[in-house]
Order: C-alpha cells, then structure tokens, then sequence
C-alpha cells in the first residue's frame, strides 16, 4: 500500500480505494506471472476513455466557440491520440509505476506508447470511480488542455496532406497535386515514389508502401522544405 500511495502523491492524488489505483496500473500481462493480481487495467480503460473524451469534448467546444464541428473533432483527436496520451503518461512519471510481465517491461516504441496511453486512460476511470467527474476532469485540465494552443498553431491536427493543401493555397493560390513517379518491388512488397506538384513544379518527394502513404510522405517533405 505504502508503495501506491507514494505513487499517488507523485501525481497529486489522494484515493479514498488505492484498489481503484492498483488496478489502473496493472496491465494483463502482469496476471499471467502474478497469480494473486486481483484485475488488470482494460475495463477501467474503457471507463476512463469515456470520461476523457466528455471532458475534452466540452473543453475545445467552450474554448472554440465559432469553431465548425470538423475542426473540433480533429482538435479532439490530436489530443487524445496514443502519441499525446502517451507522452503526458511519460512526464506524469507512468511509466515506473506500472506492474507488467517480465517481457512487456522490456517493451519500447509503438508497443510501449499504446500500454502508456492506455493506462493514461485507466487512471482517469480510477479518478472517476475514486472520486467523481470534477477530479477526473481536473487531472485532465492540468496534464492535457495546454497541448491544444501548440497543436493549434503549428496545425498538427491536420495530416500533412490537408496541411500543405491550405498552405499552398495560401502562399500560392494552387492545389497540390500527387503523381506517381515509380513503382518498384513485387506486389506484396511493392515500394511507391510520388511527387507533389505546386502547377508544374515538382516541390518535394515522398516513399511509402503505398500511394497514399507516398503522398502523405511527400506532403510532409514538402513543408519541410518550403518552410511554409
């Protein structure tokens, strides 16, 4: 016990259950070594992901007031999104407080984001269950909301298509187009090259295993380059 409510004082958290606590940071893995594990973190997760997205939903629709409800969703995704729950798990100090097997705590990259951002969302269920929609939504506030400013200014919520299309539009009066200058590589395997063309200028290239994954890497090469 002493050792979750250390925990729970490194994120600011004082649980009336440490039950609630325990079972957010328990990810499956850990009961297959653990016999005497009461509950893995899935269903909490489930919880917490609804909790999430009613706090986010009402923040971004109080904060954007003229915004359409196309921007809104993609506002909401960039800041709920596995890389951005994931990165604030990290910072919060997460990632040490979790019980995993012996090969799932030797997990990096991708495997690793989506058991963090997972978990992100299981402690926000724990919160809920703990001690109510206000607290939960408070976490939320202090570990989340700032990211909208950056993701707003910079348009991360867009994909680079759709970025480069409003920038070239803007700098240019023109509309991207994609075209594909070589295929290599067998079918199952095949490798895609693919230009992005401001009129008649070729302005950057992308590869991808398909052609819209091409384009969306020549998208970004493109911003990248221009600088737009």
């Amino acid at each position: 016990m002493k050792e979750l409510s250390d925990h729970a004082a490194k994120l600011g958290i004082t649980f009336k259950n440490y039950d609630f606590f325990e079972e957010a940071l328990t990810h499956r893995s850990y009961l297959n070594e653990h016999k005497d594990a009461r509950a893995h973190n899935e269903r909490l997760e489930f919880l917490g992901d609804a909790v999430l997205e009613l706090a986010v939903t009402h923040f971004l629709f109080t904060k954007y007031p003229s915004k359409p409800e196309g921007d809104l969703t993609s506002f909401r995704a960039a800041l709920v999104n596995t890389v951005s729950l994931a990165e604030s798990a990290e910072v919060i100090g997460l990632n040490d407080m979790l019980f995993l097997s012996k090969g799932e705590s030797k997990d990096t990259g991708r495997a690793r984001q989506i058991i963090l951002a997972n978990a992100f969302e299981a402690l926000l269920g724990a919160i809920y269950l703990d001690q109510g929609y206000d607290a939960a939504e408070s976490f939320i506030a202090k570990h989340l909301y700032a990211k909208i400013d950056p993701v707003v200014k910079e348009r991360s919520w867009q994909d680079a298509k759709s970025k480069f299309q409003e920038l070239a539009q803007e700098k240019k009066g023109k509309t991207p187009a994609y075209r594909t200058l070589s295929e290599v590589g067998p079918d199952h395997d095949k490798i895609f090259r693919v230009g992005v063309f401001v009129g008649e200028e070729n302005i950057a290239e992308g590869e991808g295993h398909s052609k819209q994954e091409a384009e969306q890497a020549a998208a970004q090469a493109a911003i990248d380059k221009t600088g737009w």
